[in-house]
């Protein structure tokens, strides 16, 4: 029986995790895919650091040339970002390798693309990492309901944001100090960006919401809000409505203005009601509901990022991967059929909390009402506390189209009697 090869592409904390489980867990992995599956190179950037536990004659810097040797089976790519990644996975494709990728941000961007080319080559091309880390996600939208209509995809994907707004929670802490606590303790990197402004969780939402739907959707096609606008005054709003404030994911079927079916994806704080499981997802883990025709409510819970998590989810695509070569076959691919229209921001519907700085004097609340009714948002309550000649008035609305309410706050703006809009935020989940 021979031995299956794989090249690992990077070697950071991921990688570093995936070359230790091939090799302390060897004999279970050959058991689990019916043969020997053998480490042959790593690629990494620099490859004078030290690497304990990887034989030094494996590593190498020429990963473009590691990934077209002949005779490797599988190739893992655990370096992200969109170059030189993508060149590599084509590469590897046209050598006849099938490939596990952790890669969200070029899956999101490119997916379409890459699914062809490995559908040419006649391999596979795996990728449960690249969301929620050792959550099984992709794998059960792709296979196990793929003969049932999933109608919503709505969740937590990011950790670093969700122990953020946590903190927030727990604590009283402002969004400053509750970052300043992510970031040492290891759960925001240096530049947090690509979390806390929602880049992160909208690649994870687009590769969510085309194989939900099967319709091709990328990162530019969801709305994104990060949390950075977060403020403990929200926070507080939001105990006082007995909700808490979540970055989520929300993907999910609709109906466009011609009357055909479409979706839309997005990324936003938002506030959710206690009751509501996600709101009792704490810290840095992730929790993803998927509602189906036949199956109902799903939902998938557990740790969503780190080496070990994320390592588990990459070599259970590996053991897909491997079993499918020594087949003979190879595993789903895109499912695109659907091509759903992806409609805009604009056409969402939902529930909106608008806190509004005003005068503290007669009229003013009728002339705001006034406004809202004028542009069909209706309003469902009213809170309005006062403040030396100023009052802070909240306002909850009904279920109202993106579009209508951010006509709204337009007109609002241009109020005398309105000194300021001091947050818009979501509501969901109800």
């Amino acid at each position: 029986m021979r031995t299956l090869k794989v090249a690992l592409l990077g070697c950071g904390v991921v990688g570093t995790e995936v070359a230790r489980i091939m090799t302390t867990h060897a004999a279970d992995l050959a058991a689990r895919i019916g043969a020997p599956v053998e480490l042959a190179g790593v690629a990494v950037r620099r490859a004078n650091r030290p690497r304990p536990g990887i034989p030094e004659h494996l590593i190498t810097t020429d990963a473009a040339e590691l990934v077209k040797r002949g005779d490797i089976d599988v190739v893992i790519e655990v370096i992200g970002g969109i170059e030189p990644a993508r060149t590599l996975i084509l590469s590897a494709f046209d050598s006849g390798a099938s490939v596990v990728s952790a890669n969200k941000a070029l899956l999101a961007a490119d997916g379409a693309a890459l699914h062809g080319a490995a559908a040419k080559a006649g391999v596979d091309l795996y990728y449960e990492a690249a969301v929620a880390a050792a959550i099984p996600l992709v794998r059960p939208l792709r296979e196990s309901l793929a003969g049932d209509k999933v109608n919503r995809v709505l969740g937590i994907v990011n950790g670093t944001t969700n122990f953020i707004l946590d903190k927030m929670d727990s604590t009283g802490a402002g969004y400053s100090e509750a970052l300043e606590e992510a970031t040492a303790l290891g759960y925001a990197e240096a530049d947090p960006t690509a979390d806390v402004e929602g880049f992160d969780a909208a690649a994870k939402a687009a590769i969510l919401a085309g194989i939900a739907f099967h319709t091709r959707v990328t990162a530019a096609d969801v709305f994104r809000e990060g949390i950075t606008e977060v403020t403990a005054a929200d926070i507080a709003s939001a105990k006082a409505m007995n909700c808490v404030v979540k970055l989520l994911a929300i993907c999910e079927r609709g109906v466009s203005a011609d009357g055909t079916e479409s979706v839309t994806a997005r990324v936003h704080p938002a506030m959710i009601p206690l009751a509501h499981p996600l709101a009792n997802v704490r810290g840095a883990y992730n929790a993803v509901f998927v509602e189906a025709d036949a199956a109902g409510q799903l939902m998938f819970y557990g740790p969503g990022a780190g080496g070990a998590p994320t390592a588990s989810a990459v070599l259970g695509d590996l053991v897909a991967v491997c079993r499918n070569k020594l087949g003979g076959a190879t595993g789903p691919g895109e499912s695109a059929y659907a091509q759903l229209t992806v409609n805009p921001m604009d056409d969402v519907v939902t529930r909106y909390h608008v806190s509004l700085d005003v005068a503290d004097k007669a009229g003013v609340l009728a002339q705001v009402a006034t406004v809202f009714a004028e542009h069909g948002v209706s309003i469902d309550t009213v809170r309005q506390q006062g403040r030396e000649g100023d009052a802070s008035l909240v306002v909850v609305t009904h279920r109202a189209t993106d579009a209508a309410l951010s006509a709204t706050v337009s007109e609002l703006r241009t109020l005398d009697n309105v000194r300021g809009v001091a947050s818009i935020m979501r509501v969901e989940g109800e």
